[in-house]
């Protein structure tokens, strides 16, 4: 491996772009290539961002000897099927979240990367935050007690017509799979995976879910209160502990900074760097350099526990792709 890692981007949407932006704060890092189901579309994507090379399929960008890791960016319904061709072509991997439609698949892409030893993680970017890291570090450190309770609700403020992709179950549309998976992710990184799973939803007509409802029963004996949906605007979530809280006012999924209350004691306002994708990249970018096999902030047993749970969620709200 160079000293440069070469990253190679597959998809060329908002997140993909996004991406690119970003990873030119990482140091030691380029973006090498792209690859796209359409030429014309990786060539302008790479003339937009500075990729050395543009390819107009997946097999092309996964098989370019100068790329040495791929970020898979595609919608989730096509994560599986972007991420086993590039793992096939021995490549290792960040793929966006949610990592795939179901477990099963999700095990599937866990498999092949152990059993090729490459590298593989989930772009779960909120895990790799410094915020993210500093409300760990308080509560490892005592500052709330012992976690009892987490609330945690994601909705965006959208009115989606019959044809968009959230409604559409064959590309694994609606608020689980978009949403849901930020607050499912952040109650287990604190509490753990859940032995008990209750859930509600109100579906669109076409089968995906609109909103839904979910309540986690951990075996300490905390609980999880989460909501996700796409028809109203929140993003806030509250830890509870036996010694105080803390709260994320805003977009706690990126927060920037929050606020700590320890009983008896004047709050506490804390502030960190801004959020931002290219702390997942430079994870990763880490990880490759060490050798390693999975991540440490992200490890591969937390994506199988989430999409575990999700499934778990689906089942009960009668949600399938």
């Amino acid at each position: 491996m160079t000293d440069q890692i070469r990253w190679g981007v597959l998809a060329t949407g908002g997140i993909a772009a996004r991406f690119a932006r970003e990873l030119g704060q990482v140091p030691g890092t380029e973006l090498a290539a792209v690859g796209s189901r359409t030429a014309s579309s990786a060539q302008a994507f790479a003339a937009e961002h500075g990729a050395a090379r543009s390819h107009g399929s997946w097999e092309a960008l996964a098989a370019d000897p100068d790329v040495d890791i791929i970020y898979i960016a595609t919608p989730h319904s096509h994560h599986h099927a972007a991420a086993s061709l590039c793992l096939r072509a021995g490549k290792p991997l960040l793929v966006e979240k949610a990592f795939t439609l179901d477990l099963a698949t999700t095990q599937d892409l866990v498999t092949m990367a152990r059993e090729r030893e490459l590298f593989l993680m989930e772009a779960f970017w909120t895990r790799t935050l410094p915020s993210t890291l500093k409300i760990q570090e308080l509560i490892a450190d005592g500052a709330i007690g012992e976690v009892v309770a987490v609330q945690a609700a994601f909705g965006i403020g959208l009115d989606p017509e019959p044809s968009h992709r959230l409604r559409n179950p064959e590309l694994g549309g609606g608020a689980l799979l978009d949403l849901g998976v930020y607050p499912i992710g952040f109650a287990q990184l604190l509490l753990g995976e859940p032995d008990q799973v209750r859930a509600w939803a109100q579906l669109f007509p076409e089968g995906t879910d609109a909103r839904t409802s979910i309540s986690l029963g951990f075996p300490s004996g905390a609980v999880a209160s989460l909501y996700c949906g796409i028809n109203g605007d929140v993003r806030n979530a509250t830890i509870v502990g036996t010694q105080g809280r803390i709260e994320l006012p805003w977009g706690f999924h990126a927060a920037e900074r929050f606020v700590l209350h320890r009983h008896g004691a004047d709050p506490e306002e804390f502030e960190t760097a801004p959020a931002g994708l290219h702390f997942e990249a430079a994870e990763a970018t880490r990880c490759l350099r060490e050798g390693k096999l999975e991540s440490d902030l992200i490890p591969l047993s937390s994506t199988l526990s989430v999409m575990r749970t999700m499934d778990a969620v689906r089942a009960q709200i009668g949600v399938t792709y």
